[in-house]
Parts: structure tokens; sequence; C-alpha cells
């Protein structure tokens, strides 16, 4: 991949992470696939080195950067065949939104550890009745008597939440000024009472398991609540999802990258018709080209979308956060698609390892958002087109 737009310090770090990812590679992740297990050794290594954090404020023990090195990390690794899913939730999400509108205590309890991976923390927004429409959250928060909170309500798909010691919860509030609730956001530890989780079966490897939660009347202190109650709305949530869309994007990219490499390493050796290598003839050739021209595109969105987060363009940065998102999903999809056709009956094989990533691949276009969702918002929120819902 070309890396000629890139300042030095970035090229350094895309090289540096690119040899860490290597040193654990696909073989490595897809042993912890299989057992269900969290790849704590490389998160571990990771967080050593600095990359977890590098999103996250210096006086806190991260990097001083932003989503433009954050989204490097994670499409290395993935690029290398070990990609690191909490990557998207714990730094990027709850990570930004704490080092945004927490108070200063949340800042000193969570972001040091976040950065260095010695705390990793979920991402609770999904709800059975909801699914991508964060305004339909039934999740609610009432005051006790104490001055604390009450938090009740169900969350669906939620990543790895028995490896993180607490759940950045999205629930609502009432405002006091107009009576009609408000998006807020709640950090609730593993085990605090009330809050139980059940796995969901998947059919997809992976080392993050997915699960239900319940919060049944959770009695939570004042402390919890992100920032202050008078601050929480709409800015606070989506510091955090255009964040998920940018990591999103580079997690497809990496993905992407990672299946085609496979792919062109084959036909490159691979001989059949008088002994010229597959990858000569064009019906494998071009499609392969293709799969390299539109991962290119979706970086250079994504690209677009983590300067204008990290330059404070929340507005922009939405934009451009959805459509890389939806361009790096489409461009995984094609590249893995094509990957396994290349390989024929040698990509459905274990000892290549591409199988497991066309149900990945697709993954890439349900969540965090659907690319259905994403289209309706550049339809209305770009074109001025009317809403259809």
């Amino acid at each position: 991949m070309s890396t000629v737009l890139e300042t030095e310090e970035h090229q350094a770090l895309r090289a540096a992470v690119a040899a860490l990812g290597r040193r654990f590679g696909r073989a490595y992740a897809t042993e912890l696939f299989r057992k269900g297990e969290h790849p704590r050794e490389l998160w571990e290594e990771a967080g050593k080195l600095g990359y977890l954090g590098v999103n996250l404020p210096e006086e806190y023990g991260g990097g001083g950067g932003g989503m433009a090195e954050l989204s490097i990390v994670l499409e290395e690794l993935g690029a290398a065949g070990s990609p690191l899913l909490m990557m998207v939730v714990s730094p990027a999400i709850c990570g930004t939104v704490i080092a945004r509108f927490g108070t200063e205590e949340q800042k000193q309890a969570w972001l040091p550890g976040l950065s260095d991976g010695s705390l990793t923390m979920s991402f609770g927004i999904t709800e059975p009745d909801a699914g991508s429409n964060s305004h339909r959250i039934t999740t609610t928060a009432r005051r006790d008597d104490g001055g604390g909170w009450i938090l009740t309500g169900r969350k669906v798909f939620i990543s790895g939440v028995d490896i993180s010691d607490a759940t950045l919860i999205v629930g609502r509030t009432e405002d006091a000024r107009t009576g009609s609730l408000k998006p807020c956001l709640f950090i609730v530890p593993r085990d605090t009472l009330g809050f139980s989780r059940t796995q969901i079966d998947m059919e997809l490897q992976a080392a993050e398991k997915q699960f239900e939660l319940v919060l049944d009347d959770v009695r939570l202190p004042a402390g919890a609540l992100v920032g202050e109650e008078a601050d929480t709305g709409l800015l606070q949530l989506f510091a955090g999802l255009n964040p998920e869309r940018i990591m999103g994007a580079a997690f497809s990219i990496g993905m992407g990258r990672y299946a085609l490499e496979q792919a062109v390493d084959y036909a490159k050796t691979r001989t059949v018709w008088k002994g010229a290598p597959i990858g000569a003839h064009q019906a494998i050739a071009h499609p392969l080209a293709q799969a390299h021209i539109e991962l290119e595109l979706s970086r250079l969105m994504m690209q677009k979308a983590a300067r204008l987060y990290d330059d404070g363009d929340d507005i922009g940065a939405g934009e451009a956060a959805n459509m890389a998102k939806y361009a790096a999903a489409e461009a995984c999809v094609r590249a893995v698609d094509q990957a396994v056709h290349t390989l024929g009956g040698n990509g459905l094989t274990r000892e290549y390892g591409l199988a497991s990533l066309i149900t990945a691949a697709r993954v890439s276009r349900i969540a965090p958002v659907s690319r259905e969702m994403i289209l309706n918002y550049v339809s209305h929120q770009t074109l001025g087109l009317p809403k259809s819902y």
C-alpha cells in the first residue's frame, strides 16, 4: 500500500506496527479464534509499545495522537492477519469519550489503563428493539435518593464484555428543563450487582465473544455518569460513534489487504496452463487489481475522516466517517471474495485460512452500522433528500 501522502512519523508507525503484526501473524490469531480466547499476548505487547493508547492524551499515559494514528495501528495489525477488534471499542470509542467529556476523576481512573492496555472497556449501545436507531434506545437512568443512578435496560451484540473491566452504557436520562429524554453515557463495572450477561451463540469465529446484557435496577454512584449531567447529549454519543466508524474502516481495510496479499502470492506461483502462473491471465489479474484500487480509495476516505475528526470538525467527520466505513466494508467483502475465488478449492481450506474471512467480511457491512443506514445518512444529510423513515 502506498504511503507517500503520510508523514514520516506515520510511515514509521505503520512500519513498526506491521513488524509487530508479523511477529504474531494469522496462525496466532486463528488458533485463538478457534479456542475462543482473547489475543492477550498481542494486546499486552501492543499496549507496552504504546500503540493501544496512541490516540489518548499524553498527560494520562497516551501517545497524544488521534484517530489518524490509531487507525494505522489497527489497519496494519489486520493486514498482518492478527487484528485486535477491541481496539475499535476500548481506546477508540470509550477512551475518546472519556478523554473529551469525562470528569478529572474518570480520566485519572481510566485513561492510563486504557492507554497501556491494562484496562479494557466495552461499549453498549445496540438494543433488541432499536437496532441501529439510537433514538429508540429504551435503557433509562433515574436518580436515586442518595444522588446516584438506577439504570434499567437491555443491550445485545456487545463485544468483549467478559474480558472488559467495565462497559460504557448508552442510556437516557430526563432533561430537567424539557422533561424529554436525552442520551447519556454511564461507566458500569463488570461485576456490578444487577448487571448480567449472556453469551450469544455466533457462527462467526472471533476471539471476542458477543453478549446480551441485562441491567436490572443497576445502582451506580453519581460519578458513573460521564461528564456532568447538564452536558450530556448527542455530542458525547457521536464523539464515540465517529471514531467507531473510522476504526471499523481500518479493520475492514486491514482484513481486505491480508486477503488480497494471500491471493496475489498464490496467483504469482500457481501454474495450471502452459507453465504460466494464473496471475498472468486477466480473468485473475483484473479482479485483484480492482480490489487493490478499491482498498486504496477506501483508505483515502478513512484518512480524510480521521483528519477531520482530529481537527475537531465533528460534523465533517461524521459524513466522512460514514462514507469511509461504507467504502471499506464493500472493498473488504469484494477483496475477500476474490481472494477465495482466486485460490479455488484451496481458498476454502484451513491451510490457507481465507474461508473464515468470508463471514468476518460480511460483518463489516453490518456493524457497527449497516450500509443501508449509511446510505440513509448520505441521502438526507449530504444530498438533502427527504427522509424515508
